[in-house]
């Protein structure tokens, strides 16, 4: 899966002094980063084997600098890359050696909360888990729980459709958003959605959430606030084997009960946690699975019942319930540091990132078993089991030769097997680069076009995150596509400001 950035454009690279000239006229000139040192903190975002250094960052801190910025662009033709926490797994926040790398790590405050309503309005750099801080006290959280919640930032939540353990029973990002203000390329300032629960006209909102940076920049997401329900219950079971513990997930969904957290991990995996963070995980399963249930006590305490005459039936080899709230987050905390403990057993992992149907989750594991043995790799397994969301940890060790190339290949053969059995390439951590030369194995000529006739509406000149998601990028003409006529968008009634 070779890397193939858009080539950089030497007239570009040739207009860097002008670049940065004109980007100090609209921003403070510690928040224009040209020294190549100081760029190579940006070079990469979580997919760390690809790096390109940035023509220059810009890291502005008001809706109307990011709208000049973008204007700015847009007159000299350069590409502008988003980025937030730089903790996307897919590359989606790979800069460009001739484009503005713009830095949203500024725009980090909460602007309102709205209990009455349910809703907060924030701006994109504010982390994850800081808007459940902000609210908890009255009783309130926000539902999305990505594992990089303590670093990852709403901005790039958007962006990327983020989920989390707890995204089966309350969605993902998609399903918790009420509104957001986008500038778009050349400087237009929309708002799209508000504190209601439904926009009228086109879904734009929904079109937007996921668009990985390709349409528009995220300035303002209002979020939906859910209240904390009265009671919360965690079971650990342990199985011997993956396949049993697949069995399991799929037995409680068929069950009818749909837990508010449904996540298993391996034995490699398990092993991993123990040795990174104790959490008393059993060494000797060949699986565990982690279940929430949340409610009323009187619901939970049934289903906790439930849960665990499914698991006996199932073979496991041990069920816990968590007796107290710290013994509830302690199941939990394994899981949300599976990624970094994973470091403990290899030097090197690559996270994937696929879909499949809960019924295929036996067999796609015994399979995704073979496949790395064929490459002489290994593979651990985290992964929100309840929605068949797999995250596969291709362990490799980047110094020994040809490593880097094989854990590509396995990655992009796993990836073919989730679409093989009716899934899809990302449940959550987007396209980016990681997935872009896959998108022919899920979406035919035709699709690509109608997907990119959307880009064309947004960004004409292809000048927002260039070389992300698509395989071949067409010109917007060959397209027919409907696209901006003199700055203005084919949508006449939408409120801009």
């Amino acid at each position: 899966m070779p890397l193939i950035m858009p080539p950089p454009e030497p007239a570009i690279l040739s207009r860097r002094d002008e670049i940065c000239a004109r980007l100090r006229r609209i921003l403070p000139p510690a928040s224009v980063i040209a020294d190549e040192t100081a760029r190579r903190a940006y070079e990469c975002d979580a997919l760390a084997m690809y790096r390109t250094l940035p023509l220059v960052v810009a890291l502005p801190e008001t809706v109307a600098q990011v709208s000049a910025i973008l204007a700015l662009a847009a007159e000299l033709n350069v590409k502008i890359v988003p980025r937030g926490g730089g903790t996307s797994l897919s590359g989606g926040a790979l800069p460009l050696e001739d484009g503005i790398l713009l830095g949203m790590a500024k725009f980090n405050r909460i602007l309102d909360v709205d209990f009455e309503n349910r809703c907060a309005r924030v701006q994109p750099g504010v982390q994850n888990l800081a808007i459940t801080r902000a609210v908890e006290h009255a009783g309130f959280y926000y539902a999305p729980d990505p594992s990089s919640q303590i670093a990852c930032t709403i901005g790039g939540n958007v962006g990327e459709n983020a989920g989390g353990v707890h995204c089966l029973k309350y969605g993902l990002t998609t399903n918790n958003i009420l509104g957001l203000e986008i500038v778009l390329m050349g400087g237009e300032i929309l708002r799209l959605g508000g504190k209601h629960l439904d926009s009228e006209m086109y879904d734009l909102l929904g079109l937007m959430t996921g668009s990985e940076g390709l349409l528009g920049v995220v300035t303002e997401v209002t979020v939906r606030l859910l209240q904390k329900p009265l009671a919360a219950r965690g079971l650990l079971l342990a199985f011997p084997t993956v396949e049993a513990g697949a069995r399991c997930v799929g037995a409680i969904i068929a069950r009818g009960i749909i837990p508010g957290g449904l996540e298993m991990m391996d034995q490699a995996t398990i092993r991993a946690v123990e040795s990174f963070q104790p959490c008393g995980y059993p060494l000797d399963a060949g699986a565990i699975v982690i279940v929430e249930l949340d409610g009323t006590p009187a619901e939970v305490d049934h289903l906790v019942a439930e849960v665990e005459a499914i698991a006996r039936a199932e073979g496991a080899m041990e069920t816990r319930v968590s007796r107290s709230e710290a013994e509830r987050l302690r199941f939990w905390a394994g899981r949300k540091n599976a990624f970094p403990a994973v470091s403990c057993i290899g030097p090197d992992y690559l996270c994937m990132d696929g879909t499949i149907p809960r019924r295929r989750l036996p067999d796609v594991l015994t399979r995704m078993d073979e496949l790395a043995k064929a490459c002489g790799l290994r593979v651990a397994n985290v992964f929100h089991a309840g929605d068949g969301n797999l995250h596969p940890l291709i362990l490799y060790d980047a110094s020994k030769e040809g490593d880097i190339e094989r854990a590509e290949r396995l990655g992009a053969d796993i990836l073919r097997l989730c679409v093989e059995v009716g899934g899809v390439l990302t449940g959550e951590h987007g396209v980016g680069v990681e997935k872009r030369d896959l998108m022919g194995e899920m979406f035919d000529e035709t699709d690509l076009a109608q997907q990119q006739r959307v880009k064309c509406a947004f960004d004409p000149q292809h000048r927002l995150n260039p070389g992300k998601v698509f395989p071949t990028l067409h010109r917007c003409a060959e397209l027919g596509a409907m696209h901006v006529q003199g700055g203005k968008l084919p949508f006449p009634d939408l409120p801009r400001f």
